[in-house]
């Protein structure tokens, strides 16, 4: 079997994707990007004509996986050899949570922080900054539904840690890093603090960096 190739950002929510294979110890073919890729690698788009990342490719041709959703890809390589520890499969306990927490991760955390990077970071020149720091408030309070959930629990789904951890735990890992942890609870900073100090997440990261340092250095 070959190794699926990933296209992607470093500390991108392709992160997700990277972190999932460290965790389910899958040979992923790294390839790290400048960002944005649409405008600084527009060779990309022959390969995902969207410019988006990540991108996971497992197979030749036609008849190859090719995947642009990062929770999905998340689950896949957990999933790609058979059910691991890393997810829940369908009949066993918190199944339907980790369902949920997996795509309540990009669909109701990640996106209004995306809207909040557009308008407050990358185009604040447009005008647009209060719409930005609107969507701000908007991700501060969707955190509650997490907060909730891990009281009394380390992790979110059958007390281990799976693929809706690191789906959910890089949205606060993104708040860290672009100023809008203040509004983050300090119990959800104690539970990013213990998935980011898991070895498979370091080695991911580091992996991400290294890369991305290479990649400028090379102009």
């Amino acid at each position: 079997m070959t190794e699926p190739i990933l296209w992607t950002c470093a500390r991108s929510r392709g992160l997700r994707a990277t972190w999932a294979a460290e965790e389910a110890g899958v040979d992923i073919d790294l390839r790290i990007l400048p960002f944005p890729p649409r405008y600084r690698a527009p060779e990309f788009l022959e390969e995902n004509p969207l410019g988006t990342v990540p991108l996971l490719i497992d197979g030749p041709g036609d008849k190859g996986a090719r995947m642009t959703e990062s929770c999905a890809i998340a689950h896949y390589l957990a999933t790609r050899e058979g059910y691991t520890d890393l997810a829940i499969a369908p009949g066993e306990r918190d199944y339907a949570e980790y369902c949920d927490y997996t795509y309540h991760a990009d669909a109701t955390i990640t996106f209004p922080q995306t809207v909040f990077m557009r308008f407050a970071i990358f185009e604040k020149d447009k005008g647009l900054e209060e719409a930005g720091h609107a969507y701000a408030k908007w991700f501060h309070k969707r955190l509650v539904k997490v907060e909730q959930r891990l009281e009394g629990r380390e992790y979110l789904c059958a007390d281990r840690f799976t693929v809706a951890d690191i789906c959910v735990g890089y949205a606060l890992i993104l708040a860290q890093s672009v100023g809008l942890d203040e509004g983050v609870p300090d119990s959800l900073k104690a539970y990013r603090e213990r998935l980011t100090a898991r070895p498979a997440y370091r080695r991911a990261f580091e992996r991400e960096e290294e890369q991305r340092k290479a990649l400028e250095a090379n102009g």
